[in-house]
């Protein structure tokens, strides 16, 4: 990616938070990621870490329309997806998602526990989350224009807890310094 980019996203995902009423922390902790693959429009995230404790994490995240977070899962990390502003929809296969044979599975969507199927959406409204445990192999999207996400997991090692389907991914991307940065990200650091 390059900078002037990443400024740029920077720019409208403060807008969008700031438009809906989310007070961003002092010196915040911004992660902006194409996941390696040069294509933020269809795969992209803004995060900004909220809390990062030993025991716990908390992160807000901003994604356009249909931009997607790949399928991966995690080994150690427990983590509640919240869509706190527009639709999320959540796929969740109970293993590999080429593992055609998983069958069904239970997640709690909402504090309740429902039964799904290896490779079933989870559409959520404003308000709803969904809770993930190691193992659960997950790909998210926004289904509005713009949608804020929240994250509250046990504690986060992005470097060696994330285990993306795809093996040309990175969770972290190679950045092009065509301006000086805006803020400092956490891959800068």
């Amino acid at each position: 990616m390059k900078r002037s980019e990443i400024n740029q996203i920077l720019l409208e995902a403060k807008s969008a938070f700031l438009g809906n009423g989310w007070a961003l922390p002092p010196k915040p902790k911004w992660d902006i990621t194409d996941f390696g693959l040069g294509k933020f429009d269809q795969f992209g995230l803004v995060l900004i870490n909220l809390a990062e404790e030993a025991e716990y994490c908390e992160k807000l995240m901003y994604a356009r329309k249909n931009q997607k977070t790949p399928a991966h899962m995690h080994r150690k990390k427990k983590e509640d997806i919240i869509c706190r502003m527009g639709q999320l929809t959540v796929q969740v296969w109970n293993g590999p998602p080429e593992n055609k044979r998983a069958g069904t599975f239970q997640i709690q969507v909402n504090g309740e526990l429902m039964a799904f199927e290896h490779g079933n959406f989870v559409r959520l409204q404003s308000g709803e989350r969904i809770t993930l445990t190691p193992g659960i192999y997950h790909e998210f999207y926004a289904e509005s224009e713009h949608c804020i996400i929240g994250e509250v997991s046990t504690a986060n090692d992005d470097l060696n807890d994330n285990f993306f389907v795809d093996p040309n991914i990175s969770r972290f991307s190679a950045i092009e310094e065509d301006e000086p940065p805006a803020v400092t990200l956490v891959s800068d650091l």
